[in-house]
């Protein structure tokens, strides 16, 4: 009887797992099982810190803004400062404020200047 010789497409497969965590250290970048299993965590962790990256860089961007604007005397906090922003409709999302607020302080202390300048004038308009 003639020798089958198998098909390359459970190879093909293993590779491909295989490539998916070639980096990680002992068997489990080696074995099959492992491999398997170690692909499905982290596949798992990847989709789940795809969302947690943008909370934690939100927070930073928060911290950044309300660090400068307590330093700098601008607002006595960070709600005040976004209150005020949004009422005088200056649209700046989180992350370009916090550029601005540690590359360009000054930048940062005009835009504040001008919020406080129209709450002036709307505090003229009511009396």
């Amino acid at each position: 009887m003639s020798r089958v010789k198998r098909g390359y497409i459970a190879r093909r497969r293993r590779k491909k797992n295989r490539s998916l965590v070639s980096g990680f250290r002992g068997a489990h970048s080696r074995q099959t099982r492992m491999i398997l299993q170690q692909k499905m965590r982290g596949l798992y962790y990847s989709h789940r810190d795809r969302g947690r990256k943008k909370r934690y860089f939100r927070r930073l961007w928060i911290t950044r803004i309300n660090a400068v604007t307590r330093e700098n005397q601008i607002f006595n906090s960070y709600c005040k400062f976004i209150h005020n922003l949004y009422k005088k409709q200056f649209f700046l999302n989180r992350k370009i404020l916090s550029q601005i607020a540690i590359s360009n302080k000054i930048g940062l202390q005009k835009i504040s200047d001008k919020i406080n300048k129209y709450n002036k004038i709307d505090t003229k308009i009511i009396f």
